[in-house]
C-alpha cells in the first residue's frame, strides 16, 4: 500500500541518500566534490520540463522522458570509460536505476 506521497517521497530521499553513501564509499577523492558530482546526475530530470503534466507521479519516467531513454543510458555507460566523466556518470546511472526501481515499485 503507498500512502498518499510516501513512494515519492522514498524516492527523493534515495536520490540524495544513495549518492551520499557511494561518495563515502568512492576512493581516493574528497567525498563532499564527489557527492557534488553523483548529485548533478539530477540534471537529467531537466527532460522533465517537456512533459505534459510536469509531474505525474503514476509516469515511469524510464523510456518516456528524452533523457531517460534507452539511447541515453547507453551513452551515461559510455561515460564510465574516460576517468574524468566517470564520476558523473555514476551519478547519471545511480538516477536512472532508481528511477527505474521507482517505475516497478509504480506496479
Amino acid at each position: 500500500m503507498d500512502l498518499p506521497g510516501t513512494r515519492a517521497l522514498l524516492h527523493l530521499v534515495l536520490h540524495a541518500i544513495v549518492p551520499l553513501a557511494v561518495a563515502l564509499a568512492w576512493p581516493g577523492r574528497r567525498w563532499a566534490e564527489t557527492y557534488a558530482l553523483l548529485l548533478a546526475g539530477w540534471l537529467i530530470d531537466v527532460d522533465h520540463l517537456l512533459a505534459d503534466p510536469i509531474y505525474a507521479p503514476g509516469r515511469c519516467s524510464i523510456a518516456f522522458h528524452p533523457l531517460h531513454e534507452p539511447w541515453a543510458i547507453v551513452v551515461y555507460v559510455a561515460m564510465l570509460v574516460p576517468k574524468r566523466t566517470r564520476v558523473f556518470a555514476v551519478g547519471l546511472l545511480i538516477h536512472i536505476v532508481l528511477d527505474g526501481i521507482d517505475c516497478v515499485l509504480m506496479r
